[in-house]
């Protein structure tokens, strides 16, 4: 097995449209695999056996998104047993999910809802992931989510949120530049600020992503290759974050594998050019 905890490596989520792919000819530059934890959990066919059959050559992680680890009820006692299986059987180096809530009483909206950034929150997420980190008997990360509106209770800003959260908790943080990138368009802060204030040794990993325009906001689809702002900030990012694993992450409108391919590439080369740049 490659290099065990992607430390400094760039990857790509690992999507069923791939499969032949990498089953087929699975010599690539790409050097670990993000597989979305639900996908696999309850699997027993052939999803689960390409993800350990991947998982003989390559580091991989577990990106998750209904931990809901911002919801008052805290994460669900049986998603919890069937992550820990999961974890169990793929070996994974990190397991990852968002600082957000996904539902109430049992229910699960299948989205990303964000939080009111205040100290009552910090309390209830640091309890919950401390349920979780618990019950999978090691360290997650927590990924900033795109958000598309604000809560007046908000007592402090969204980077200090996050780091406030991690701290407390114990766990590690998940940096999204996309994501950093399209809440600060839509609602007016400091992309660069925020890069800036997250602690170094509190980030574990680091996704790249795409989004949509939508003309009076950015909607974060995962859809399409980084743009250049969000390569940018990526620069910035990676001279202070050099030893964390980079992930390309394309959900939506899946491309040919070389397409992600060469997006990975292009990840490891800008990286190489950054740390070559003068402090």
């Amino acid at each position: 097995m490659r290099d065990a905890d992607g430390r400094g490596l760039v990857g790509v989520g690992l999507r069923s449209a791939h499969f032949p792919r990498l089953l087929g000819c699975p010599r690539t530059p790409v050097r670990w695999f993000e597989a979305l934890s639900e996908n696999y959990m309850d699997s027993e066919g052939r999803p689960l056996e390409v993800l350990l059959k991947i998982r003989e050559d390559y580091p991989v992680a577990l990106h998750g998104v209904s931990l809901s680890v911002g919801g008052v009820e805290g994460p669900r006692p049986g998603y919890l047993a069937r992550l820990k299986r999961l974890a169990e059987r793929a070996e994974p180096f990190l397991i990852t999910d968002h600082l957000c809530f996904t539902g109430a009483h049992a229910s699960n909206l299948h989205d990303l809802l964000p939080l009111p950034y205040t100290e009552e929150a910090v309390r209830v997420v640091a309890a919950n992931v401390g349920r979780a980190q618990d019950a999978l008997g090691r360290t997650i990360a927590l990924e900033n989510v795109s958000s598309y509106l604000t809560y007046p209770e908000s007592e402090m800003a969204e980077w200090e949120f996050l780091t406030a959260v991690a701290r407390r908790a114990g766990c590690k943080i998940l940096l999204d530049v996309n994501n950093i990138y399209v809440s600060a368009k839509n609602h007016d802060f400091s992309a660069e600020i925020y890069i800036d204030a997250v602690p170094a040794k509190l980030v574990a990993q680091i996704h790249l992503g795409g989004y949509s325009d939508m003309g009076t906001f950015l909607f974060d689809t995962h859809s399409r290759a980084p743009t250049q702002p969000v390569w940018d900030l990526y620069r910035r990012a990676i001279r202070r974050l050099s030893g964390a694993p980079v992930l390309i992450e394309w959900d939506e409108d899946v491309p040919p594998w070389e397409t992600l391919e060469a997006q990975a590439v292009k990840a490891a080369a800008l990286r190489e050019e950054a740390l070559a740049q003068p402090a």
